[in-house]
């Protein structure tokens, strides 16, 4: 099951706004970096509102912001049009808006990079859909590419469902964060119950939402082989914005774990 994000999309960036966007930019770079080149095209898997395609495209890159949901990429495309400095940004980096599935994506041309942050990986809940995002982003890769996501590993599954419920109660929003989990499938069914004001209601009136999301957290060492199978020839592991590699296991603390996954 993938979350549409139909009404979610209008108060997403609000309660997203505390979420790391700066270090998953700066995991890329130093990843990129240690590769040997800074990559010209970089692909957003799962991009969202656009967080982390806008700065990448203002400090010069040329992204394909792609998403499964039309709301989301509409409220992205209206942000970096308000960019300030819109006709310098314009002469350095470049984003193009895509409505497209993450499993089967496809390009007119291959990319230097692909990335996909923020657990978006979890949200293919088959093992076959996580295996043909490999295969679609192995071929969307010119040789030499890299390809960086994260995911949310089962022990953070598990912690989740032990800290919940999780609230917000702030002027113009507020929410209640429900979990539950199936151990069987690590799998894990977000139900959030949102209150957001309208903007555009004059009385400043709240509209409800009511949203579910299910993600599945995958072993890493399937994660690593489905990786291998779909033809990348090298993949590092790391924890929670570390760019040093794992040697072992992942630390049973890790919130999140990272891959570098190169193509030959």
């Amino acid at each position: 099951m993938m979350a549409s994000y139909r009404q979610f999309a209008t108060v997403y960036d609000r309660l997203m706004e505390n979420m790391p966007y700066a270090d998953w930019l700066r995991f890329a770079r130093t990843i990129w970096s240690e590769h040997g080149e800074m990559p010209h095209s970089v692909v957003d898997l799962g991009c969202g509102t656009g967080n982390i395609s806008i700065p990448l495209a203002k400090s010069g890159f040329h992204v394909y912001a792609i998403d499964l949901s039309a709301d989301m990429l509409t409220i992205g495309r209206g942000k970096w049009d308000e960019t300030p400095q819109r006709a310098a940004r314009l002469g350095s980096g470049s984003i193009r808006w895509l409505q497209q599935d993450m499993r089967e994506w496809e390009l007119p041309e291959q990319v230097d990079t692909v990335i996909s942050f923020c657990d978006c990986l979890n949200y293919l809940t088959e093992e076959d859909d996580v295996e043909a995002a490999f295969r679609a982003t192995y071929q969307g890769l010119r040789p030499g590419g890299v390809f960086l996501f994260d995911v949310l590993p089962p022990t953070q599954l598990q912690r989740y469902v032990e800290q919940q419920p999780f609230t917000l109660d702030e002027r113009d929003v507020a929410y209640i964060w429900t979990c539950e989990l199936d151990t069987t499938l690590n799998e894990i069914e977000h139900a959030l119950t949102i209150f957001a004001r309208d903007e555009q209601d004059a009385l400043g009136r709240f509209v409800r939402i009511e949203e579910t999301h299910v993600e599945r957290a995958y072993d890493t060492d399937w994660l690593v082989s489905s990786l291998l199978r779909a033809g990348f020839s090298r993949v590092d592991r790391f924890a929670d914005f570390s760019t040093v590699p794992l040697k072992g296991e992942a630390p049973e603390e890790a919130e999140r774990l990272f891959f570098a996954a190169y193509k030959k």
